[in-house]
């Protein structure tokens, strides 16, 4: 098989759509990203990467916390809106309904099927545009719709995915094996 070299990007999928949450000036603010990873098990740990222009990022680093809100497939409208919108330029504080943890300043959306609140462990400048943002999650919250056995349920969950080389919004697939298992069938090849 011959392999194309093809232009130089990040294609890393699929890529979760989140929507960050901090405090600006005491009113909610929230910014969709995909640029965002596990850091840590242990403590619990989740890195961000958003742009230096990003308002968000100012509250995040006043405040020190931050919330990681899951976007599921029927909050695509609100979320894509929050990503034309500027916090700037508009009080994105009453697109969802807002509550607060334990923390007090990381705003959380209600209508989100599952919530991180995290308070800043390290915000690092990578000098090209972003800031990387790692946050240890203090706390999680999730309804019990969303949860099989205590613990999120990805079917249940929808979450909503972008490709962010063509800019588009997907669906989940298909379940196709249990991780640390299925590897097995190779050894019975």
């Amino acid at each position: 098989m011959l392999k194309n070299k093809i232009k130089i990007g990040p294609y890393l999928y699929p890529m979760p759509v989140v929507l960050i949450g901090a405090l600006i000036e005491e009113r909610a603010n929230f910014m969709p990203i995909a640029w965002t990873c596990i850091a840590e098990h242990k403590p619990p740990m989740i890195l961000i990467s958003a742009s230096h222009t990003h308002l968000t990022n100012k509250g995040i680093k006043e405040n020190q916390c931050f919330s990681v809100n899951f976007t599921s497939e029927d909050m695509v409208i609100e979320t894509d809106y929050c990503g034309i919108k500027s916090g700037k330029d508009i009080n994105k504080s009453t697109v969802f309904k807002v509550f607060y943890g334990d923390l007090k300043k990381a705003p959380m959306i209600n209508e989100s099927p599952i919530n991180l609140e995290c308070k800043v462990d390290k915000i690092i400048d990578n000098q090209r545009g972003h800031d990387i943002i790692i946050g240890e999650i203090v706390n999680a919250y999730a309804e019990d719709k969303y949860l099989t056995n205590g613990i999120p349920d990805i079917k249940k969950l929808n979450p909503l995915i972008f490709s962010m080389n063509d800019n588009n919004y997907w669906k989940l697939g298909e379940h196709i094996g249990r991780a640390w298992k299925i590897g097995h069938q190779y050894e019975s090849k």
